[in-house]
């Protein structure tokens, strides 16, 4: 009796871990509807959950605007997730729960419609995808930039897009969209135009974007005697701490 009950009990085991792998990544897709995911990491301070693709993934039904995603080997994404984790730690659990983001997904050589980008935020599903092997010159910026389309998409009546505009000089325009122009460097400028980067011209959203991650990461970089790039770091800052009074801009090294 005891033989049958052990060999029943062997069996049970065996089939759990057989089991456990598909259902945790059934239960990832079913939270926010990426296939091929594992988790990396949750136990940690800000309650952030980082995913991993174990193959690459493809998201829409359109060819031309399919959002796309390769896996890496885990030698990269070791190194990456500690650099991704470092910037994202600066966020409290508190401020993360205002801005409704919960899940991060490390893949590499992500794009959209074919075009490569840093991140893909959605915060309908509380998500953030982020490509670890994005331009190295820029990747720790490019987190913050891409968490401020998460606070944006959450927060649309905050950044008032014509009070932003009129910050500008009276003759410039921004583009119809990020991808309707020329305007892709992400190099620093310093001519007193009232931009961080020719990328920050392509919309209001991405100049915001630009001016936060800056804000966040730069703070030793930016012009202050460039009166149009204070007003900017000034709305920013107002906006943020309507979300959260306790947000700390300050950067701890």
């Amino acid at each position: 009796m005891f033989k049958l009950f052990f060999m029943i009990f062997l069996r049970a085991i065996l089939l759990f871990f057989i089991l456990i792998t598909p259902l945790k990544a059934d239960t990832i897709y079913n939270l926010i509807k990426i296939p091929n995911l594992e988790i990396y990491k949750i136990n940690t301070e800000n309650r952030l959950r980082y995913l991993y693709a174990t193959k690459p993934f493809i998201l829409g039904l359109n060819v031309q605007k399919n959002i796309n995603c390769f896996n890496s080997d885990k030698k990269a994404l070791d190194k990456k997730y500690q650099i991704v984790k470092r910037n994202l730690d600066r966020y409290s659990l508190n401020f993360l729960k205002k801005i409704n983001l919960k899940y991060i997904v490390l893949c590499e050589n992500l794009s959209i419609a074919e075009i490569n980008t840093a991140g893909i935020p959605n915060n309908k599903t509380r998500t953030l995808i982020l490509d670890i092997k994005f331009n190295e010159s820029h990747f720790e910026r490019a987190i913050h930039h891409e968490l401020f389309h998460i606070i944006n998409d959450n927060y649309k009546e905050l950044f008032n897009k014509s009070i932003w505009e009129n910050f500008n000089k009276k003759n410039f325009e921004y583009s119809d969209c990020s991808t309707c122009s020329n305007k892709w460097n992400l190099d620093l400028l310093d001519d007193g135009s009232g931009f961080f980067t020719e990328y920050s011209k392509s919309t209001v959203s991405e100049d915001m974007a630009e001016v936060f991650s800056h804000l966040i990461f730069y703070q030793d970089k930016i012009n202050i005697e460039d009166s149009i790039i204070g007003k900017k770091i000034l709305f920013i800052k107002k906006k943020i701490l309507q979300i959260d009074n306790t947000f700390n801009f300050l950067k701890n090294d």
